[in-house]
């Protein structure tokens, strides 16, 4: 099984230049799979989906008719992105979010941004993301962004832009770990040969985060992860995440407020929690401030933090920056707060609660991808291009009743990456998701999420909409010259 077939086609393809040859960084990899025995490359495929198998690495699908419990597709192909290449990247993701993590803390004080009208204050206060009883928080550090995924693309130049923040619960940093640790099975010779940054350091940084955002009066503090439960469509994560970084998993009926602290119940009784890794969203987290009927949070742990007797990575309210309408404005929080350009630039934007915008959207509808606001997981989306006429008029008329829930972007041609299809490669088109964290410095994880959309001419890599993942291999300095 070789590349000689392989069509590279009018995209930007992550292993090939456009006639055909492997990218520097590439050529080992290529060359490598090409020397391999007839049949080979479909076993060790099998193999890294048994091994998946074996471990457990899930997903949810509700409402799925198969049933729920879906394993993660992969493909064990990886994308490879040279030195200088992601050093360009990693900086342009810690200006945004510094930026963003300024725009939170400015949103529940001051809202200078908002009464300066770089952001429009309508934009922000309407957001579902946005919490009044957030005002006033003070989290640890100044900092609320704890852990963000954005998500990334390249269109058909090669250039990589921001689609979207990822910065409630963002979720699949257990798939890079795992996707990892079958990659070095799967091709243990080139990664002998090959510099590739490691991501297998990512627990233990996630914990020396939580352990820097902790109370300064716990002297060994104790980290937790808040889980909805079994359940939830992440929960997989949950239980990896917590292992992997030797904390305690919990639900909120684990936790109970008492003498002013956030305890969770053990066989010897209470024991005193200092920081939680939330995946609780803030609707659920305290039914005394929030939601009233929620079962998944602890009743007065709000109060508690307010004190700074415990800390949450993310900050509660942090979701309003998850907004794909606030999205739109992130280039103009990074003029406002850092006087800089940015670094990386959003894909075109427009927000269609603004009339002009609005009927330019509605008029293209063809050509258009849109999206609800406050949606993730590809729900709520319309890819214009692959949609009926009949399915566009019935989003029109969404859009008309609630403009503020959508936005609209340009179809990018989205890069491509081969996957192995039946007994063959195909291209298929790719995001990447980093993960960065943020305590008393930030760190962006050298790779991230590859999620690929393994249905043939599809854009949409969520794995709830038939999407799989990738290996990402971040070169170190040296690597190309090795290769």
């Amino acid at each position: 099984m070789d590349f000689d077939s392989y069509d590279v086609g009018p995209f930007f393809d992550e292993m090939f230049t456009p006639d055909g040859q492997p990218r520097p960084g590439c050529r080992m990899l290529h060359d490598k799979i090409a020397s391999l025995p007839p049949g080979e490359i479909l076993a060790r495929q099998a193999a890294a989906e048994q091994a998946f198998y074996d471990m457990g690495i899930t997903f949810t699908v509700y409402g799925h008719e198969e049933g729920t419990e879906k394993i993660f597709p992969f493909d064990i192909i990886p994308r490879i992105i040279e030195a200088a290449e992601w050093d360009a990247l990693e900086r342009g993701l810690i200006q945004r979010i510094r930026a963003l993590n300024l725009f939170i803390d400015d949103v529940y004080h001051k809202g200078r941004i908002m009464a300066d009208g770089v952001v429009p204050r309508v934009v922000v206060e309407s957001s579902s993301g946005y919490f009044k009883e957030c005002q006033g928080l003070n989290p640890p550090h100044g900092v609320w962004c704890h852990i963000t995924g954005s998500d990334l693309i390249r269109d058909e130049s090669g250039r990589f832009m921001v689609l979207e923040d990822n910065l409630r619960c963002p979720s699949g940093v257990s798939y890079v770990l795992a996707n990892r640790r079958i990659l070095k099975r799967t091709f243990p010779q080139v990664f002998e040969a090959i510099d590739i940054r490691p991501v297998d350091d990512y627990a233990p940084l996630l914990l020396d985060m939580l352990h820097a955002i902790a109370p300064q009066a716990a002297n060994r503090p104790t980290a937790a992860l808040l889980t909805p439960g079994v359940y939830n469509s992440a929960y997989f994560e949950h239980t990896f995440l917590a292992q992997q970084a030797g904390i305690e998993l919990v639900e909120g009926r684990d936790l109970v407020v008492a003498d002013g602290y956030v305890h969770m119940r053990t066989t010897k009784g209470l024991k005193r929690v200092d920081v939680l890794y939330r995946r609780v969203g803030e609707d659920f987290l305290d039914p005394q401030v929030f939601r009233p009927d929620s079962l998944l949070g602890v009743p007065g742990i709000m109060e508690v933090y307010k004190a700074g007797r415990v800390a949450m990575a993310n900050a509660p309210g942090t979701g309003v920056a998850d907004d794909k309408v606030v999205y739109a404005y992130v280039p103009r929080m990074i003029r406002y707060y850092l006087g800089e350009e940015p670094l990386i630039d959003n894909v075109e934007t427009f927000l269609c609660w603004e009339d002009k915008a609005r009927k330019h959207v509605l008029a293209n509808l063809d050509t258009m991808v849109v999206k609800a606001a406050a949606e993730s997981g590809g729900y709520g989306m319309l890819v214009g291009p692959a949609a009926t006429p009949e399915e566009r008029e019935a989003f029109a008329a969404k859009i008309e009743a609630d403009p503020r829930n959508y936005i609209a972007q340009p179809t990018v041609s989205l890069s491509r990456a081969p996957v192995i299809v039946d007994d063959h490669f195909e291209g298929r088109h790719v995001d990447l998701r980093p993960y960065i964290l943020y305590g008393d410095d930030i760190r962006v994880i050298p790779g991230g999420l590859t999620r690929v959309a393994l249905r043939r001419g599809s854009l949409v890599v969520n794995s709830s909409q038939g999407g799989g993942s990738k290996d990402t291999w971040v070169l170190g300095p040296g690597a190309a010259a090795r290769g």
